[in-house]
């Protein structure tokens, strides 16, 4: 049995000019963006997971940017990437970063405030 590369369907770069401005997006729309390495295992995990998220909890108010670092490590500055997979929400502000594959749906969630985080008093 051969190993298939991964699927890239969902890897692509989308240059800061190709989206609309922020003045020209609906309130309440989310614009995130995906720092990624190539087609690496937490890579490829991190997409997968981001789209599911979406599709689930933002599902028409959000656009996704994909930027693969192992194409265009120049990128990393702009955001002050240090690590990746990194998760940056740019709308709504403030910014928020979230680091990982963004398995754990629920800290996402939390991470990109659309669920409070638990109280932490609660019995």
């Amino acid at each position: 049995m051969t190993d298939a590369p991964p699927d890239d369907r969902h890897l692509r770069v989308v240059a800061s000019s190709d989206q609309p401005g922020d003045d020209a997006l609906p309130e309440g729309h989310y614009r995130l963006r995906l720092y990624v390495a190539g087609q690496s295992p937490k890579s490829v995990a991190a997409i997968a997971n981001l789209n599911r998220l979406c599709e689930a909890h933002l599902p028409g108010c959000h656009s996704i940017e994909v930027v693969d670092l192992a194409k265009h490590p120049e990128l990393a500055a702009a955001d002050q990437v240090l690590a990746v997979p990194t998760l940056i929400r740019r709308l709504p502000p403030p910014i928020k970063r979230i680091i990982g594959t963004l398995a754990d749906v629920e800290k996402v969630l939390v991470g990109l405030e659309l669920r409070p985080e638990a109280d932490k008093d609660a019995s």
